[in-house]
């Protein structure tokens, strides 16, 4: 066993679980199976190290910092575009403006010359 398996190895009685396990009507073959694989699964290589979990931890605060840069960015491009868009309904309504008053005028003047040129019946 090398130091790293040392490092991640979990005191376990195999034999003494086995026979718990016997006692309570496992088989006996059954039972020390089971405590095997428990036993593997406890020393595994797959067990998370304080440097793993450190790691992690490192990883979470640099995704918690990556987002909140990205919230930064994004709410200063949905400012820039909320101010675009008022300036665009601020020229819209201009124009708006300025065209309704122009129809209006048209209209106006040709009304009053269909007033002048109609015929008056007495």
């Amino acid at each position: 066993m090398d130091r790293l398996e040392f490092m991640n190895a979990v005191p376990f009685d195999t034999l003494k679980f086995a026979r718990k396990l016997e006692a309570s009507g496992m088989v006996s073959a059954t039972a020390a199976g089971t405590a095997e694989a428990l036993a593997e699964a406890m020393t595994g290589a797959e067990l998370a190290t304080k440097a793993d979990i450190a790691g992690t931890h490192t990883a979470i605060a640099g995704t918690y910092t990556a987002i909140a840069n990205l919230r930064t960015v994004l709410k200063g491009d949905i400012d820039g575009l909320r101010a675009e868009v008022k300036s665009d309904i601020e020229l819209l309504r201009r124009d708006l403006v300025i065209k309704l008053g122009s129809i209006a005028i048209v209209g106006v003047g040709v009304l009053l010359a269909a007033m002048r040129y109609m015929p008056v019946h007495p």
